[in-house]
C-alpha cells in the first residue's frame, strides 16, 4: 500500500509542475503579445512624430494624445503582466530575451576552440 501512495503522491507532484509550467508558458506569451502591442503603439506614434517633423502632414493635438495615451496604456498592462510573470516565476523578465545586467555570468565551457585555418591541423597540411 505504501507504494502505491508513494507513487500517487509523486505523479500528484508531476502534475502540478507540468500546470505550472504550462501556466509560465500561457504568462509568457500573453507579455510577447503585450510587447508587441506597446511596440506598435510607439511606433505609430513615432511615425506620426515623423511626418511631423518631415513636413508631409501636422497631425492634431487630439491625434498626438490619443498615441501617447495608447502607448502609455500599454505599457501599463505590459507592466502589470511582468509584475505577475516576476512573482511567478521569482526572476526579472528581460525585455528582449537578452541576458540581464544583474544575471550570473554563464557557465564557463569546457570544450576548447577549434584550430583556426593556420593551424597545423590536418586541414593546413593538404
Amino acid at each position: 500500500m505504501a507504494l502505491w501512495n508513494k507513487l500517487r503522491t509523486e505523479l500528484d507532484r508531476a502534475g502540478r509542475v507540468a500546470n505550472d509550467a504550462l501556466d509560465e508558458g500561457k504568462l509568457r506569451l500573453e507579455v510577447f503579445r503585450a510587447r508587441q502591442l506597446v511596440d506598435r503603439a510607439a511606433q505609430s506614434l513615432g511615425y506620426a512624430v515623423y511626418r511631423a517633423r518631415t513636413g508631409k502632414e501636422t497631425p492634431d493635438d487630439h491625434a498626438m494624445v490619443r498615441l501617447v495615451d495608447a502607448v502609455r496604456t500599454r505599457e501599463e498592462e505590459l507592466a502589470v503582466l511582468e509584475d505577475r510573470m516576476r512573482t511567478l516565476t521569482g526572476r526579472n523578465v528581460p525585455a528582449d530575451g537578452a541576458p540581464r545586467a544583474d544575471a550570473p555570468p554563464p557557465p564557463a565551457s569546457s570544450a576548447s576552440p577549434s584550430p583556426g585555418p593556420a593551424s597545423d591541423g590536418p586541414a593546413a597540411t593538404l
